[in-house]
């Protein structure tokens, strides 16, 4: 063989090893490419199984907005029309409560104050009126008015000549929010707005079967009169199902609230063998229901009203005879517990009365929220603020935007602790007591609910199984099948988010995380 024909023959070798090598190198990247295509990173697949869920039948003809991301990194972990509008409902009162912690400050307490002029204290006499004085606490109860009618009496008073003045003056006049449906009265969901409230502004309205066929129900109701009324109109018959048969309407309990009544009406029938039923209703002019109740226990406290009662200015020489406070945290924590209504726009004409000036209006306490939100990051652009409560519709936030105040007060190191604990909790308490029981979320998760007709948001916290804390915020509309089964869809994702790992690698925990 010619050293040409070795060289040929070698070159064949090389060339074939050559192209052995490349075709080996080539199918094990397709081997690996392959490998990699089966096994999508863990945030790939948590997006995957939030689509899953998201194609619920209950969201086919609504529309969902959805933030979740990391509070540790600001990774997106899932974002769908996290942009557009939707109505807030009660993650309205995010907006409010995180706004009354920065705005009045963990340490703020509502007053309430028992005064009289300067002038008026004649040893056990008070010659003169004695004013009721409301500084917006929506929690003040029967009990509390009782402490200030003892404080009085452990003072020496036992007489007081002129009326009893409801000074609720520290805010205006509207009693209603803007854009709050008209026929929603007369629940105490939307109980009258003032700065002195009592009892939710509401009365408790029992009502049992008699003792005996053809009689009317046996009717009690926690209000003093005179300042409510009612009608019993109702006949006990011995069972439920014989009231149809005679043709009698089933128990009826309601305020003449389109006549501008506090006037209370029990009609229809109601058979022996039926539980008592409760109904709880608004009342009108609630400054005069908690001056009513006051005279009420000062009269307990061996204390005599010789005048009436009238709502009015307190005195311009003031002398303060006994206070009550109400400190922020337990006011916020009850507001976004249970999603009290009257607390969210109470704390708002606060939050304007403490920082435009009285009197409070929603108007100001809108306007401060905005700046606020503003200062916070929040794109207020995309944002309108009507109530505190998020009852009306004219409320609109975008997810991201939730998200974005949600990370804003969590980045509060000094009010973190404070906030998140106002925060129902799922399987615990709150809103979210029966929700998410029995999955991991039960007892971390923490986030305020909200739900008008056709309407269910959740925004707050979670915490993974690896210990890495997330925000987030679920905002579903114009559906029409029940809130259980949407409510459902943001359950399952709650508690998908909560279970996430990013790998098979523990996760440090940071105390903070873990400080509520």
């Amino acid at each position: 063989m010619t050293i040409a024909m070795k060289f040929l023959s070698r070159s064949h070798a090389i060339l074939n090893a050559l192209l052995l090598l490349l075709f080996v190198s080539l199918n094990t990247g397709c081997a690996a490419t392959t490998k990699n295509k089966s096994k999508p990173s863990a945030i790939a697949a948590l997006r995957t199984r939030i689509d899953a869920i998201l194609s619920d039948s209950a969201l086919s003809r609504s529309q969902a907005g959805i933030k979740i991301a990391s509070l540790r990194t600001g990774e997106v972990l899932y974002e769908r029309n996290s942009q557009l509008l939707f109505h807030p409902a009660s993650n309205q009162k995010l907006l409010t409560s995180s706004a009354a912690f920065v705005l009045l400050g963990p340490e703020f307490n509502f007053k309430t104050l028992l005064a009289c002029d300067s002038s008026a204290i004649n040893n056990d006499v008070i010659n003169g009126d004695l004013a009721l004085i409301g500084r917006g606490n929506p929690d003040l109860s029967t009990g509390d008015l009782s402490t200030l009618a003892q404080i009085l009496a452990q003072r020496g008073v036992r007489e007081i000549t002129g009326n009893i003045i409801c000074d609720d003056f520290y805010f205006d006049d509207v009693r209603w929010g803007s854009g709050w449906m008209w026929d929603d009265d007369p629940s105490w969901l939307f109980s009258r707005f003032s700065a002195l409230t009592v009892n939710d502004n509401a009365v408790h309205v029992s009502v049992s079967p008699a003792r005996s066929i053809g009689q009317p129900a046996q009717v009690m109701i926690n209000a003093p009169s005179p300042f409510v009324e009612f009608i019993n109109a109702s006949i006990t018959v011995a069972r439920r199902q014989q009231s149809d048969s005679l043709g009698l309407p089933r128990l009826s309990i309601d305020r003449r609230w389109q006549e501008n009544q506090n006037v209370y009406v029990i009609s229809g029938a109601i058979g022996m063998d039926e539980a008592p039923r409760e109904e709880k209703m608004n009342v009108l002019d609630p400054a005069l229901l908690a001056g009513h109740v006051l005279r009420d226990v000062l009269l307990l406290n061996g204390i005599t009203v010789r005048g009436g009662i009238y709502r009015g200015f307190g005195p311009s020489k003031m002398y303060v005879l006994a206070e009550h406070q109400a400190p922020l945290l337990p006011v916020l924590t009850n507001l976004n517990k249970i999603s009290d209504n009257l607390t969210a726009e109470l704390v708002l004409k606060t939050i304007g009365a403490e920082r435009f000036g009285r009197p409070g209006t929603a108007e100001k306490g809108a306007r401060a929220m905005r700046a606020f939100l503003q200062n916070s990051g929040v794109d207020t652009l995309a944002l309108n603020a009507a109530d505190g409560s998020g009852v009306s519709r004219y409320n609109l936030v975008t997810p991201a935007g939730l998200a974005d105040l949600l990370k804003a007060m969590w980045l509060r190191e000094d009010l973190r602790p404070a906030f998140v604990s106002t925060l129902p909790i799922a399987g615990v308490d709150g809103t979210l007591s029966s929700r998410m029981r029995g999955t991991v979320a039960q007892g971390v998760l923490r986030a305020k609910t909200g739900s008008l007709s056709g309407v269910s948001t959740l925004s707050g916290y979670t915490i993974t199984a690896q210990g890495e804390e997330l925000v987030f915020s679920m905002m579903m509309q114009h559906y029409l099948v029940r809130d259980s089964a949407v409510r459902g869809v943001q359950d399952r994702i709650g508690a998908e988010i909560t279970a996430f790992r990013r790998n098979s690698r523990p996760v440090a925990t940071s105390t903070s995380s873990r400080a509520n």
